[in-house]
């Protein structure tokens, strides 16, 4: 599939049929819809990178919590992914997306101002923090599972890499904005003060979501099958998928070890290197504007090159960058860190917009939201492991060496993609229709196309969240 489509016309004169110029579709930016969607995402992603600073201040400042206990508020917000993910994948598989992403909208925001609420009346304790941690975290796995299979059907099968090229972009962009707006925030009002934007953010993105006007079409389950039956689905289509297979484990291997060494990042850049904490924001800056860079480039990328080598060439060409982090010491060696993270930051994005835009179509999407979450549970859950990991390296090596061995383990997670079809193909097949049709029968199958293939491909009609754009999906 082509970012682009073209489509030639035939006119007739007096001198017979003259080919018209390619017509190229009208961008995402003239479809109303999209700007909604895109507009209400994009402000909740800045507030829930707020909330990512403002949370741990509110519980180190109000409720003077400990190191530990503002550790378990982090896990707290992915336990939902181990705990529910799966059965949520079978569960938006049988109901509208966009009413559940309004739900997990409005519960969100009820949630997150009962923070500040709780804090101006003096009765604000960790338990509620941990709990709204944990009860957020569980809304965020229904809304991105929602989301992920709700956006292909608001876009042409033709622009789901360019939506989602604009909206990881926009994420990209708020993971640099949002954390300083959230020191902003509670240096002029307060720590809480952050929350409130937060769930403001929420109310932004409901609001937008009541504003689409584009009918969704739901495409039905199995009749007479179980919670159970529906989940065992998704799982073996991701087992026996070889694609899916190795892009589950190697998302898993991924986010270990990003994480995990991103999770050491400012202690070591203020302890082991001597940093102020300015610095220390303005080079976290630098590493996540590579995000925003393989946003941009990764469409154009999976055209020029094709999907499959795009996505090898996001891994295997970038990973091993992360090696210039342990290598970071005062002075001029400091641009090692902003390098080493620019690159790494940047090809996360780039296999992230081609994985998501390649899944959404490639799947069938009566089993999509399932699939979805089969990886999912995969791959966000490696984050809390990652992140225990990490303190245990740096705790018993020692901050450096710990770090050496994340980055090197980053690099050679990449190596995993060798392992699949991928290095075989220029492009990524879009369809498995002929396999899916034997396993799991369902209406609308459509022909196999390839994502990023030429014009002689054949094509048929055809597909993120909250968590930050770092970690592999």
């Amino acid at each position: 599939m082509r970012l682009a489509s073209y489509s030639r016309a035939v006119s007739v004169s007096k001198g017979g049929p003259v080919a018209t110029p390619p017509v190229r579709p009208r961008s995402l930016w003239c479809d109303r819809d999209f700007r909604l969607l895109w507009l209400g995402e994009t402000t909740s992603t800045v507030g829930a990178n707020i909330s990512r600073v403002a949370l741990p201040l509110v519980a180190v400042v109000t409720v003077h919590a400990s190191t530990l206990q503002v550790s378990a508020l982090t896990a707290a917000a992915w336990l939902p992914w181990l705990v529910v993910g799966l059965p949520t994948g079978a569960w938006v598989d049988r109901l509208p997306r966009r009413p559940v992403m309004l739900l997990c909208d409005v519960a969100s925001l009820i949630l997150l101002l009962s923070v500040p609420l709780a804090a101006w009346f003096g009765v604000l304790t960790y338990g509620q923090l941990l709990a709204v941690a944990v009860l957020t975290g569980a809304s965020s796995v229904f809304f991105t599972t929602a989301y992920s299979v709700y956006v292909p059907g608001l876009v042409t099968g033709e622009q789901v890499r360019e939506a989602n090229a604009k909206l990881q972009g926009s994420e990209a962009v708020a993971q640099v904005a949002g954390p300083g707006l959230a020191g902003l925030l509670a240096q002029l009002a307060g720590a809480v003060s952050g929350l409130v934007a937060d769930a403001l953010s929420f109310l932004v993105s409901a609001v937008c979501l009541l504003r689409i006007q584009r009918a969704e079409d739901v495409q039905p389950t199995a009749r007479g099958t179980g919670l159970h039956q529906e989940i065992a689905a998704g799982l073996r289509l991701v087992v026996g998928d070889p694609y899916l297979r190795v892009l589950a484990v190697f998302g898993a291997l991924t986010n270990l070890t990003l994480v995990g060494y991103q999770s050491l990042l400012v202690v070591f850049l203020v302890r082991e290197v001597g940093v102020g904490p300015a610095t220390v924001g303005a080079l976290l800056a630098t590493t996540s504007a590579g995000g925003v860079l393989g946003a941009s480039v990764a469409a154009r990328l999976a055209r020029r090159v094709g999907s499959a080598r795009a996505l090898l060439l996001s891994a295997l060409g970038t990973a091993p960058f992360g090696l210039l982090i342990p290598l970071t010491a005062p002075g001029l060696r400091l641009a090692l860190v902003a390098t080493g993270g620019f690159v790494v930051g940047c090809g996360a994005v780039t296999g992230n917009v081609i994985k998501d835009s390649w899944r959404q179509v490639y799947c069938p999407r009566h089993l999509l939201g399932r699939v979805l979450v089969s990886m999912q549970v995969l791959n966000y859950g490696a984050i809390p492991v990652g992140a225990l990991l990490a303190g245990t390296l740096g705790s018993t090596v020692g901050l450096r060496p710990a770090l050496w061995i994340l980055t090197s383990g980053l690099a050679m997670a990449a190596l995993t993609l060798l392992f699949s079809p991928l290095r075989r193909h220029r492009d990524l097949p879009q369809n498995r229709s002929a396999l899916v049709r034997q396993s799991f029968p369902a209406p609308h199958e459509t022909a196999c196309r390839f994502v990023g293939g030429d014009s002689s491909t054949p094509t048929a009609p055809s597909e993120f969240g909250r968590p930050p754009p770092g970690p592999s999906r």
